[in-house]
């Protein structure tokens, strides 16, 4: 299978068209700028820049971005700038919804476990809820002497703490969030690193 297809995921690619007047040297020193962030680390040659980020600073404008090349073609209508990023934070936030999904199919499963396997087995847990409960109706004589009310019978449907089952919602809503996070991340974030290098080679 060709890599392309898979690693889209965490790749931000693009390209850019120089103006007829701008070498490919010129376009470099223009986004040299971007390069010189703390924890940023880069080589440059004639026709490309390959960077790599350790830690960046929270300022950098390119801080979701753990590395990348970025390389000068000439093309039928003049030099284009294409650049391929990487970036481990769109990574994590596109498999974080399948590990909340793992989390609520195995809370649905054990849930599918935990319930009695027979009828029976149904019937002596309701025979001990109703022991349960008729227990918990009887005052105490001190509570009753000092004019205590009398316990009330839970009303139907009611489940104690104790009857609690687990729920795979709060997983859904974390995939959820995730989902979400990665869609507009992945978006937002390929506009952006375009805009800005747009910006420095036009400035």
């Amino acid at each position: 299978m060709n890599s392309r297809f898979i690693n889209w995921i965490w790749h931000v690619r693009g390209s850019l068209a120089l103006s007829p007047e701008q070498s490919g040297e010129d376009a470099f020193d223009r986004l040299a700028p971007l390069f010189r962030q703390t924890g940023t680390s880069h080589k440059r040659t004639s026709d490309s820049l390959t960077f790599r980020k350790i830690d960046p600073a929270a300022q950098d404008k390119m801080s979701v971005f753990d590395g990348g090349v970025l390389q000068i073609e000439r093309g039928a209508g003049g030099d284009v700038l294409h650049y391929n990023l990487t970036s481990r934070a769109l990574l994590f936030c596109f498999l974080a919804p399948l590990l909340f999904l793992v989390f609520a199919q195995l809370t649905v499963l054990k849930g599918k476990f935990d319930k009695p396997p027979a009828e029976s087995a149904s019937k002596a847990e309701a025979l001990k809820k109703t022991e349960r409960e008729s227990a918990m109706l009887i005052q105490n004589p001190i509570d009753k002497a000092l004019g205590a009310p009398a316990p009330e019978k839970p009303k139907k449907g009611e489940k104690r703490g104790g009857d609690r089952k687990a729920s795979p919602k709060a997983a859904y809503i974390f995939a959820g969030i995730f989902a979400a996070l990665y869609f507009v991340g992945r978006i937002w974030e390929a506009r952006l690193i375009g805009s800005l290098f747009r910006k420095r080679l036009t400035e």
